[in-house]
């Protein structure tokens, strides 16, 4: 399975304070995807609205950032990503977004919501 996650849902579905520091939100995120990743053997990209700063690297999980920061912007990236893709089938998208679900499913992906698969990650 491949997996584009919608980073800031997942990390918006714990209201741990993660607005007052996002750029760790998303840092905090990245690492749990990687110890996820590699102990399932899973595919992982994750898209942000923006770049977090400083920049985040991976040698596990792909991550990606909208090419403009704006709302729904990493929605939109994704959609992309799903369109430009030969097997979308293959991917399941995860997001707490109707209209990105909607998208997702429409162009081929399965879909997981955003608090499951924190659940499923573990604590972030």
């Amino acid at each position: 399975m491949r997996w584009i996650i919608d980073g800031m849902n997942v990390i918006g579905t714990r209201p741990d304070a993660w607005w007052k520091d996002r750029d760790g939100a998303m840092r905090r995120l990245v690492i749990a995807l990687e110890s996820w990743a590699a102990s399932e053997g899973e595919e992982v990209t994750v898209v942000f609205e923006r770049k977090p700063s400083p920049p985040l690297h991976s040698t596990v999980v792909e991550v990606r950032h909208a090419p403009k920061p704006k709302a729904d912007a990493a929605d939109d990236e994704i959609v992309r990503l799903l369109r430009a893709d030969a097997h979308p089938q293959t991917i399941r998208v995860v997001t707490s977004d109707r209209t990105l679900a909607d998208l997702a499913h429409a162009a081929g992906a399965t879909v997981e919501g955003a608090r499951a698969f924190r659940l499923r990650i573990g604590s972030v």
